[in-house]
C-alpha cells in the first residue's frame, strides 16, 4: 500500500510507502528535505504535519518533545504514514542545487589506501553506470557487521561516476570506521545508497570561493574544487586546508600541482601542531587564523564554504564575521560522528547539526 506524500511551500506531491519514512520518501523521489543523522537523534528533519495519520517511529524524546508531538511535530528521518499526508517542511528552492533521486547501489572495493597514519581512502567501483551527484555531496555506506550505514563524504568529483572515493578516518571506538580500518579488503562487495546532502557551490553567485577545511572534512572541498577546475572555473579560488602535522595533511602535492596548473587557485596549507622532523616552513596555527593572516582579516567579496569538526567550522564562522563576511555567504559541512549526535541529543533537546 501507499499514501500521497504533499510537501509544502513546494507544492510536490510524492509517494510513500507503507512503512517508508516520510524523508526517505522525498530523497528517493529527488525532493530535498533538510536533514542530518538520520536516526532520530538530531532534530534537524523536523517538520509540520498539517493533514493525515502518521507514526513518530523511534524519534528520541530529546530530539521531539512531548509538547511538539502534540502540535503535530514531527522527525521526517522516523516518521511513517499511515494515510495521505500534507506535511510543511524548512526548505526554499536553491537555484544552483541540482535534483538527484537517491538510488541503491552495489559495487566492489578496488584498492584501500593509508592517506594518513589514521585515515585511509577507500576506492569502491560501482555495479552499472554508477552514481550520478553534485559536488559536495555524500553517500550512506552499509557494512557488514555494523547495523545502521554511516555517512561518507565522496572525495571524487562528479566525472567519476563509476569509481567514488571515500576519505575515512578510524574514530575511536567508531564501529563503521573500525570495520573499515580492520576488516575491509579489496575485491570486497559493498552497499551503499546516495546521493544525498546540501553542500554545494553556488555557481550563479558572482562572490570568489573559499574552501577552509580541517583533517578528512577535506573530502568534499576537494571534490568541489576538482569539479570547478574540470568545469573552467575562472573566479578565483582558495583552499586553506589545516592538520596537526605533515604526515596528517593529505593530498598536499596534489593540490600543490593544481594551484601551479591554474592560476586562479590559491593553495594555503597549515599544520596546527608541526613536529620536528616535518621541516615544515609554511604556515602554522589553527585554519582560521592562518585564513585571517591570509586575507589581512578581510573576507569580503567571497564566499566561504567550511568542512570539518565542529569546533573549526565554529572558530571559523567567528573569523569570517570579524571579517565582514555575512552569514548568508557561509555555507558548511560539520563532521558529525554517530557517537557524537547521540551525545549531544542527549545533552540538549535543542542540538541541530548544520
Amino acid at each position: 500500500m501507499s499514501y500521497e506524500l504533499t510537501v509544502e511551500p513546494l507544492g510536490e506531491t510524492i509517494e510513500v510507502e507503507e512503512g517508508q519514512t516520510v524523508l526517505d520518501a522525498a530523497l528517493r523521489a529527488g525532493v530535498w528535505l533538510p536533514h542530518a543523522c538520520c536516526h532520530g537523534l538530531c532534530g534537524t528533519c523536523k517538520v509540520q504535519v498539517v493533514e493525515g495519520e502518521y507514526e513518530h517511529g523511534d524519534a528520541s524524546p530529546f530530539a521531539l518533545m512531548d509538547f511538539e508531538r502534540e502540535e503535530n511535530i514531527t522527525l521526517a528521518c522516523c516518521a511513517t504514514a499511515e494515510s495521505d499526508l500534507v506535511i510543511e517542511a524548512d526548505v526554499e528552492e536553491e537555484p544552483d542545487a541540482e535534483r538527484h533521486a537517491v538510488r541503491d547501489y552495489t559495487g566492489t572495493v578496488t584498492a584501500i589506501e593509508d592517506i594518513t597514519p589514521t585515515a585511509k581512502a577507500v576506492f569502491i567501483e560501482l555495479d552499472g553506470e554508477g552514481i550520478d551527484f553534485q559536488a559536495g555531496m555524500y553517500i550512506n555506506l552499509r557494512l557488514p557487521e555494523v547495523a545502521q550505514a554511516r555517512a561518507f563524504s565522496l572525495s571524487n568529483p562528479p566525472s567519476g561516476k563509476k569509481l567514488i572515493e571515500l576519505n575515512i578516518r578510524k574514530v575511536p571506538g567508531g564501529e563503521a570506521t573500525t570495520y573499515i580500518h580492520e576488516k575491509l579488503k579489496v575485491g570486497d562487495k559493498l552497499e551503499l545508497s546516495g546521493p544525498y546532502g546540501r553542500f554545494f557551490v553556488r555557481r550563479s553567485a558572482p562572490e570568489n570561493l573559499l574552501f577552509l577545511a580541517g583533517g578528512t572534512g577535506l573530502s568534499s572541498p576537494r571534490c568541489m574544487i576538482k569539479d570547478l577546475l574540470e568545469r573552467g572555473e575562472t573566479r578565483p579560488i582558495t583552499l586553506v586546508y589545516g592538520a596537526r602535522n605533515r604526515g596528517e595533511l593529505y593530498y598536499h602535492e596534489e593540490f600543490v600541482a593544481l594551484a601551479e596548473q591554474h592560476e586562479n587557485f590559491t593553495y594555503v596549507p597549515a599544520l596546527s601542531e608541526p613536529e620536528g622532523s616535518d621541516a615544515w616552513e609554511g604556515a602554522t596555527g589553527f585554519v582560521h587564523d592562518v585564513a585571517k593572516q591570509h586575507f589581512n582579516g578581510d573576507f569580503q567579496g567571497w564566499k566561504a564554504y567550511l568542512c570539518g569538526p565542529p569546533p573549526m567550522i565554529d572558530a571559523c564562522i567567528t573569523t569570517l564575521i570579524r571579517g565582514r563576511l555575512y552569514e548568508r555567504d557561509m555555507y558548511m559541512e560539520k563532521f558529525i560522528t554517530a557517537a557524537d549526535a547521540a551525545q549531544n541529543a542527549r545533552k540538549s533537546p535543542f542540538f541541530k547539526s548544520i
